[in-house]
């Protein structure tokens, strides 16, 4: 998979990209990410990229003209643009399934008072909000989505099927994951359950998924509703 992130702010990126298990993904070939300051596609000597917004308003609003020349210099057949916005869609785990299978993503990351309208109307393939927050910079919201989507391309985590069975995932038929436990089996009196020391592994499933539940009614109720 090829990611591309155009963003005002390259140094909010490269750290994350260059460590763990996004790192790993690269050396492995498995991705191949690429981050670029917006300010390369402006024409003026001032490499403006933002102006005062048409009728009046608070805030500076993210020109059109550098956004739409860095996809187009960008975007090949198969390409997808993603405009990080707090209007968007909020992302789910299905959607870094969806965005898993693709083989090129392009981030337009917002700032300032937003991003011209024509970048969303004419541009863009899809809005994507991580939630009903605002943050300073788009290209903050666009790492978590990059790390969520990555994580699930072949060969990158070390057990093919760990993705499979986190929280919201079909193996967990959208739930949270049950509670998870390692040695020591007793620590400050507090006992791993015993079902988990059985050997059975049906009743082990069966125990994670009842606890899957549990835990989902108990702070995301609006997930069962949704089941």
């Amino acid at each position: 998979m090829e990611i591309d992130v155009l963003t005002l702010f390259p140094a909010l990126c490269t750290g994350a990209f260059s460590a763990s298990m996004m790192k790993r993904a690269q050396d492995a070939g498995a991705a191949v990410i690429r981050v670029h300051n917006l300010r390369d596609w402006a024409r003026d000597k001032h490499r403006t990229t933002d102006d005062t917004p048409y009728g009046g308003g608070q805030g500076m609003v993210m020109k059109p003209e550098p956004i739409f020349e860095a996809v187009d210099n960008l975007r090949h057949p198969g390409s997808t643009v993603i405009l990080m916005s707090p209007q968007g869609q909020v992302f789910k785990q299905d959607r870094a399934e969806q965005l898993a299978n693709l083989p090129h993503l392009i981030f337009v990351c917002g700032h300032y008072e937003g991003v011209d309208q024509r970048v969303s109307e004419h541009l863009v393939d899809c809005e994507l909000s991580i939630g009903d927050f605002v943050l300073t910079n788009g290209a903050i919201a666009a790492v978590v989505i990059i790390d969520a989507v990555v994580r699930l391309l072949p060969g990158v985590l070390g057990d093919s099927n760990s993705a499979h069975q986190d929280s919201f995932s079909g193996a967990c038929t959208g739930l949270l994951e049950g509670p998870q436990y390692t040695r020591p089996a007793n620590y400050r009196g507090h006992e791993v359950p015993a079902v988990l020391l059985s050997g059975d592994h049906m009743a082990i499933a069966r125990w994670r998924s009842q606890q899957g539940r549990v835990k989902t009614g108990a702070v995301r109720p609006d997930l069962l509703s949704e089941d």
